[in-house]
């Protein structure tokens, strides 16, 4: 059976992994045990192995392994490995939608701060497409449970769902051609002059990888903003935009010298003495409207979500403290 003398195997398809029982051979003695078992049980990663065995999920001759436990040859190993987090993301889950229209053909929903749209790295579970999938059962079928676009976790606002492949066709052919008209209120810091577009591409960040910057060999796009009210230290823009690139807004309103208030990547480097701006939690990013042709009467539909509680309460500081300092 090669290396290692494995008695039960991992069962990819169960909801509880099965154990794993094995004998480490000669040929790895001298080695830690987690470059061992990485070696005789190749269908799991080293880093989840290394991180079964700080957790205890793995028993070295009947007791709990070290982590730089080594091992020299005729060891039993017993495994308890847990499921692959992402076999069992598209779980339907009884999440709370705030659904602001829904029909045959597409829902549109006004997503909460701090729900995440797909799950990914980090969060498998309890995101919009879980919640979907209670909701309407059907749209297993579709690609990425018919989600057509995303907005960042902590960014609050209206996305549009599609419920049949015709309508997701639909939408996505509308936002490549970049007709699908999306604003949003955005409360930046420091005082925009004037209106204005950024007109710069969005790549990668060439050395933080998590982050995107702009960079000349980017993808194009274009932010046009409005601005809507000056406080003292910060500025009330409506953002609409006419590409969709991840984190678009946020790169480019820093792009700017006016990063969202609350930023936590793409504003951490802007402290603010304003007590009311620096004790905001997240980014002060709202997807306020949305408007497209309807993908089964053709007929342009709009809707418009109102401002979460946490963003009307930091604009109406932001004007109480202004109009008394004035």
């Amino acid at each position: 059976m090669g290396p290692a003398e494995k008695t039960q195997n991992y069962n990819a398809t169960s909801a509880l992994p099965a154990p794993v029982e094995l004998t480490v051979s000669p040929d790895c003695a001298g080695q830690r045990l987690d470059q061992a078992l990485s070696r005789l049980l190749p269908e799991f990663s080293r880093s989840r192995l290394a991180h079964w065995i700080r957790t205890r999920r793995v028993e070295l001759d009947g007791r709990p392994a070290l982590p730089k436990a080594k091992v020299w040859g005729g060891e039993k190993v017993l495994l308890y490995p847990l499921p692959d987090p992402a076999a069992t993301a598209a779980a339907p889950e009884d999440i709370a939608l705030d659904i602001v229209h829904e029909d045959a053909a597409l829902l549109v929903i006004a997503k909460p701060a701090g729900l995440v749209v797909h799950p990914g790295s980090g969060n498998w579970s309890g995101t919009l497409l879980n919640a979907l999938l209670a909701h309407a059962p059907q749209l297993a079928s579709l690609p990425r449970a018919g989600i057509v676009h995303r907005l960042d976790k902590n960014t609050s606002g209206l996305l549009v769902v599609a419920k049949t492949l015709p309508a997701q066709t639909s939408l996505v052919r509308q936002l490549q051609a970049h007709t699908v008209r999306r604003e949003y209120l955005a409360l930046v810091h420091g005082r925009v002059a004037r209106d204005g577009k950024v007109e710069a591409p969005i790549g990668r960040h060439p050395v933080q990888r998590t982050r995107m910057a702009v960079v000349a060999r980017g993808k194009p796009a274009v932010t046009r903003y409005q601005v809507l009210e000056r406080y003292l230290n910060a500025t009330l823009l409506r953002c609409r935009l006419e590409t969709g690139r991840t984190h678009q807004i946020r790169v480019h309103l820093q792009s700017l010298g006016h990063p969202l208030v609350g930023d936590p990547v793409y504003g951490r480097n802007r402290k603010s003495a304003d007590a009311v701006l620096a004790g905001f939690a997240r980014q002060a990013l709202h997807a306020e409207r949305l408007e497209f042709l309807h993908p089964a009467s053709g007929e342009t539909v709009a809707w418009q979500a109102p401002l979460p509680a946490d963003m009307h309460a930091l604009i109406a500081a932001l004007r109480a403290q202004s109009v008394v300092t004035a």
